[in-house]
Parts: C-alpha cells; sequence; structure tokens
C-alpha cells in the first residue's frame, strides 16, 4: 500500500491520539487506584477510632488489658462489635450449623466480624508501659490513636495504611475493576472517534493538493491552459494562486516562443527568396553579373547575418551566457562620437539632429562595447524610421543619482498602447515602421536585455515631436576615480 500524504497525516493524527488518550487513561487510573487507597486509609482512621472506644469500654469492665494479650480470638470477638465505615451491605444469609466440639474461635463469626477490609492483621496494640500486647511489633508509618480512660492514655492502637487496593478486600476491587473499565470504554470510544476523524480531516484538508497535482501534471505534458481551482483560503489556496500565475506565464511564453518562430521563419524567408531569385536570375542570364548584382546581393547576406548576430545575443541572454567587460566609462564621451556619426547621416534625409549633451562627466559602469550598441541601436530607429524632413533631439542630463538620456524624434509615431510593446522581440508598427524601411524587431529587444543587465531602465512614449520618445536611465558608479 502507497503511503500517501492523506494517510501519513491520519496515521500521525492516530498515533497522538493514541498517546494522548492511553496516557491519560493510564493517569487516570493510576490516580483513581492511589487516590481510592488513600481514601480508604482516611476512612480507616474513623474505624481506629470506634475500636479504641470498645477497647476503653472493655478496660472498663476488666481493669486490665491482660485478657487481650497474644489472644487473636480475643481481638476478633472486639473487632466483630463494630460495624466498619465501608463494611459491604448484603442480604443476610443462613449460616451451617458450627461442627460438634468446635471451639468458639474456629466457628463462624457473626456478619460483623468479617473483616472485608483486612483492618485486623494490620493492627497492633501497646499498652501504656509500651509492651506489644497483639499485633506485629512494627509500627512505622502506621496510624495511631490513644485508648483513653478518664482521660489517661492505657493503650495506643497502631493500624498500617493500605498499600494497594487488593489488601482491602474483594468489594474495593471490584469497584475499582468497574471504575477501570469504563476509562477504557471511554478511551476505546474516544480513539475510534478520532480515527474516522482523522481520515476525513486528511482527506478534506488536501483536496486542494490533489488538485494541484492533476493541474501540474497538465502543465508537464504542455497543457498551459490549465488552472487550478481555489479551494479554499489558507496557504494551499496561495499555492494555487501561484501555480495559476505560472501556468499563465508559462501560457505566454509558449504564445511568444511560437509567435516569435513564425516571424523568424517570416524573416529569413524574405532574403532568401530574394537571395534565390537573383541567383536564379544571374544563372538563366535574365540578369548580368555586375555591380549592382553583387551589391543586391551582398545587401540581403549582410541582413541576414545581422539577424543571426541578434538572434544570438538575444539567446546568449536567456541562457545567462552574455558576458560583459565592466569598467568605469563617461557617457559623455560615449555619446559624443555617436551623435555626430548620426547627424551626418541624418542630414542627407533632411532630418535635423540637435543634442544637448551634460557639460560635466557622467561615470557608470559599464560595458562600452554593449553601451554603445545600445545607443547606436536608438539613434539608428530614431534616423531610420523617421520622416524626411523630420527632427531628431537628443540630451543627456543627470538626474540625481542616474544618467538621463532622452532621443525625441517627429512622426510617425507609435500609438501609446503599443509603446511596451515595441521592446517585443520580432516587433513592428506594421503603419509605419515596417521591414521596407529596415530592421528586423529584435534590435529595442537587445536593448532592453543591456540596459537591464547595467541596471538601468529605458521606457518609450509619445514624443512632443510627433513621434517616439526614449528614455534611457542608468544608475551613476559613484565610487571613487
Amino acid at each position: 500500500m502507497r503511503l500517501t500524504i492523506a494517510r501519513k497525516i491520519a496515521l500521525a493524527v492516530i498515533g497522538i491520539v493514541f498517546l494522548c488518550v492511553g496516557t491519560m487513561a493510564w493517569v487516570s487510573s493510576s490516580n483513581l487506584q492511589s487516590g481510592f487507597v488513600t481514601y480508604l486509609n482516611q476512612v480507616q482512621g474513623k474505624d481506629l477510632d470506634k475500636l479504641g472506644d470498645l477497647l476503653a469500654r472493655r478496660y472498663q469492665a476488666e481493669g486490665d488489658f491482660e485478657w487481650l494479650r497474644r489472644r487473636p480470638e480475643a481481638l476478633r470477638d472486639v473487632l466483630a462489635q463494630m460495624t466498619p465505615e465501608l463494611a459491604p451491605e448484603a442480604a443476610p444469609r443462613r449460616r451451617p450449623p458450627p461442627r460438634r466440639g468446635a471451639r468458639p474461635e474456629e466457628r463462624e463469626p457473626p456478619r460483623g466480624a468479617r473483616d472485608p477490609m483486612a483492618f485486623g492483621p494490620r493492627l497492633s496494640v501497646m499498652d501504656a508501659a509500651g509492651d506489644m500486647l497483639i499485633g506485629p511489633p512494627d509500627v512505622a508509618g502506621s496510624l495511631s490513636r490513644q485508648v483513653l480512660v478518664d482521660g489517661k492514655a492505657v493503650a495506643t492502637l497502631y493500624l498500617r495504611p493500605l498499600r494497594q487496593v487488593g489488601a482491602a478486600g474483594d468489594s474495593a476491587i471490584v469497584f475499582l475493576r468497574e471504575q477501570v473499565r469504563d476509562i477504557v470504554i471511554v478511551a476505546a470510544v474516544m480513539v475510534c472517534i478520532s480515527i474516522l476523524l482523522a481520515f476525513f480531516l486528511a482527506r478534506h484538508l488536501l483536496r486542494p493538493v490533489a488538485a494541484l497535482r492533476d493541474v501540474t501534471a497538465r502543465l508537464a505534458k504542455g497543457d498551459f491552459e490549465a488552472r487550478a481551482p481555489l479551494l479554499s483560503r489558507d496557504e494551499l489556496a496561495e499555492l494555487a494562486l501561484h501555480v495559476n500565475a505560472m501556468a499563465e506565464a508559462l501560457e505566454e511564453s509558449e504564445r511568444k516562443r511560437r509567435k516569435m518562430l513564425a516571424d523568424v521563419a517570416h524573416e529569413l524567408r524574405t532574403p532568401l527568396t530574394v537571395l534565390r531569385g537573383e541567383i536564379e536570375a544571374l544563372l538563366d542570364n535574365i540578369r548580368k553579373a555586375d555591380v549592382n548584382a553583387l551589391r543586391s546581393l551582398h545587401a540581403e547576406v549582410l541582413h541576414l547575418n545581422k539577424m543571426v548576430d541578434d538572434l544570438h545575443q538575444l539567446t546568449l541572454a536567456d541562457a545567462g551566457d552574455l558576458h560583459f567587460d565592466w569598467d568605469r566609462i563617461d557617457v559623455c564621451d560615449l555619446l559624443r562620437p555617436q551623435v555626430e556619426r548620426y547627424r551626418a547621416r541624418a542630414a542627407k534625409s533632411g532630418i535635423t539632429l540637435k543634442d544637448k549633451v551634460y557639460g560635466q562627466r557622467l561615470m557608470v559602469r559599464a560595458d562600452a562595447s554593449r553601451l554603445t550598441q545600445v545607443i547606436v541601436n536608438l539613434l539608428e530607429n530614431s534616423v531610420r524610421y523617421t520622416d524626411d524632413g523630420g527632427k531628431i533631439a537628443v540630451v543627456l542630463a543627470l538626474d540625481g543619482s542616474h544618467a538621463l538620456l532622452t532621443i525625441d524624434d517627429s512622426a510617425p509615431g507609435v500609438p501609446e498602447d503599443e509603446h511596451a510593446a515595441i521592446f517585443d522581440r520580432m516587433y513592428r508598427v506594421d503603419a509605419a515602421r515596417t521591414r521596407e524601411r529596415g530592421g528586423s524587431g529584435l534590435g529595442l529587444a537587445i536593448c532592453l536585455v543591456l540596459v537591464k543587465a547595467h541596471g538601468g531602465t529605458i521606457v518609450a512614449s509619445s514624443s512632443t515631436l510627433g513621434g517616439v520618445r526614449m528614455v534611457l536611465r542608468l544608475p551613476l558608479d559613484m565610487s571613487a576615480k
């Protein structure tokens, strides 16, 4: 039989119940026995007082205790005259006639002389002179009572206390057996009820676990639409929420993966189709193998190479294998040459590029080549996607403990609800920023990865110039030079 969590919980609860109920039953029965023995000893103290009164009256009648010295039958006669506090009440029964020639002490004593609690064997009587009249001489720890006659102690009674219930007679044993039996019955009933409740409770508590098990099994098989039901409001419900969030993330990741594969296949198909057409045209002598044909083939190969390089960088970033050569660099020195480089390219399209670079050094901890790649990507997008005759504004400023680079461009822009999406892989706004104007939709995705690796942020928003505003924030390196 497989030991499931429900069975483990049930067995643990049952074990605890067995331990607790068993301990309680054992302690209760032990305390009952010891308490009952103590109670019997207290009651027999009253019997000892009665016996003292009887011996006092007999002493007054006899004048001394010689009639009692070493004569057990005389003590039995006295004991027969008293009724013990706990003597059993039974219907009188007919006694058989005494045997012919039997001595008086051998005849069956009267009803009251039965001594149901073994009173006589534990009794010792010592006279005023200190001589033991009857009974065992060892009286250490015994109850004691003085026999008083006219205010004078004529003897001392010693009664050794009961040590166990068996010495108190059959009636006490029967009483205790009944009590212990009731305790055992109650304990057994409690254990049985606890067993049933333990299995019910274990199954009830683990219902959410069973649901989570089924959901995770479906997720493991690739069914990312599986969701765990919320069957409670405890920690298992929180776990179900986390599992559902994980399932949603996996579903979204799978959707993006499939979309990216489709986009990559589409992006690769276009240059490959162009290359195939160009080569087939050359082979069929439809087109001459001149410089223009080779330049067209070279452009398509460069486009393929750029896309493969971008995909390679993203793959390394996802695997955590993208390496950086960290150094303390000045963002101003890194930005100026790139702005001058793209100013000339922008001028060819009639685009005005203005810049405002912070006048002091802005030191950051960065990989110079990687950070340059980010700046180049941002400037390349602005120059490439801005309409002819447009404007580009580049501003590098100090923002508290961060270096703030802002790049604004003019129309066309991006809808506000798609600003965050432009950092997704293979994303394009078909209305204006299409492949015909260059790019594969991987540049900004690479920028986002590199900026996060530098501990910075990059966001897109609407520009006052009518296009897109890119805001790059990098933490300054406050360490000593």
